[in-house]
């Protein structure tokens, strides 16, 4: 299909409208991200033992459910070996967040998948992004799965989930946040100019998302492992640059990737060359006249380290630690516009 293919449009299409449509859906994800990180901060991702889309729906609505759920999560690892003796009150808290974190999910899977199927049945829907929005709906599902697949892992032989699959999990949803606003900015260009043409990554575009994801997995991996904790000093971890205690029986590669000292160690100091990648591209965009786009990158960048900081040396205080998270899904969603601009110079 050649570019002008793609970009025809009809009266019936309503490319603002779709755009709208997925904005709305991007920050409902930004959103699940930060209450993920809650998930995760009072360790309430295993409180719900089963996988039920429909029925699941509900919380339990009398005490006789809520001791069957409590029921259910005393059998698994974690209760035994670290929460042994919770009291039902205690159990309800953790419950809650991942109840909601569960909710915020099917909410976001309707918000796509009706929208779409309307749109789709109105033929409102610009050639070309029929099938691109299509696996957007599709990704929503199979994160849902995804998270599910991550639940399992602590449900028999740990007591946390998998640090791989929380990643895996994590940079997914981050990945659908990126494609969200992607398509949006194309659609509003499109809504704009008849023949503006999807945007595409640059030489540097593709390297700022290698240096950026490579941060989001370290700091995936951190959370996953709890290695936040093992250091609440900086710049130096009790008292070392290089920490001190990092395992290296293994070989490196299982040091990269299971040591909590070295994921924190290579977190930390990976932070500055994705902060460098950022102020490029904001220069990048402030000469392409986006100086918009330059200033928000600039001020979320500066938030975001400063937050990685405050996070360390607060002994991971959970809220200023949810906050990282929330700021670096704002990030994202900045990185995904900011290089669609830059990808799609001759659009508006």
């Amino acid at each position: 299909m050649s570019q002008s293919q793609f970009v025809q449009i009809s009266p019936r299409h309503r490319p603002a409208a779709i755009a709208n449509w997925l904005w709305s859906v991007a920050l409902l994800v930004v959103i699940v991200v930060a209450v993920g990180g809650i998930t995760r901060l009072t360790e309430s991702g295993l409180s719900i033992t089963e996988w039920r889309p429909v029925s699941g729906i509900l919380p339990p609505l009398n005490e006789g459910d809520w001791m069957a759920e409590f029921e259910k999560y005393k059998q698994i690892p974690e209760y035994k070996e670290v929460n042994l003796g919770m009291s039902l009150d205690a159990f309800k808290m953790i419950f809650f967040w991942e109840w909601f974190h569960r909710i915020l999910g099917r909410i976001i899977g309707g918000a796509m998948i009706l929208p779409f199927a309307y749109f789709a049945w109105k033929r409102a829907i610009p050639a070309g992004y029929s099938l691109r929005i299509f696996a957007l709906t599709a990704l929503v599902g199979f994160q849902g799965a995804i998270g599910w697949w991550m639940v399992t892992s602590g449900l028999e032989y740990r007591t946390d989930v998998s640090h791989y699959r929380l990643a895996t999990h994590l940079l997914t949803a981050l990945f659908l946040l990126a494609g969200l606003v992607w398509t949006a900015r194309d659609l509003q260009a499109l809504a704009k100019k008849s023949d503006a043409r999807p945007a595409r990554l640059t030489g540097f575009g593709i390297l700022t998302f290698v240096v950026v994801t490579v941060q989001l997995l370290l700091g995936a991996w951190v959370a996953g492992l709890n290695a936040g904790y093992v250091a609440n000093t900086w710049p130096l971890m009790n008292d070392h640059f290089v920490p001190q205690g990092i395992d290296w029986t293994g070989g490196a590669w299982m040091a990269m990737t299971n040591d909590p000292f070295l994921l924190h160690f290579l977190h930390r100091w990976w932070a500055w060359v994705a902060a460098a990648v950022v102020v490029v591209l904001a220069l990048r965009l402030r000469r392409l006249g986006s100086t918009a786009l330059s200033h928000g990158l600039l001020t979320v960048i500066s938030v975001q380290v400063m937050l990685g900081i405050v996070t360390v040396v607060s002994g991971m205080s959970m809220w200023i630690a949810v906050l990282h998270q929330f700021v670096g899904a704002i990030l994202v969603a900045l990185l995904a516009a900011s290089l669609n601009r830059e990808g799609a110079r001759n659009n508006p």
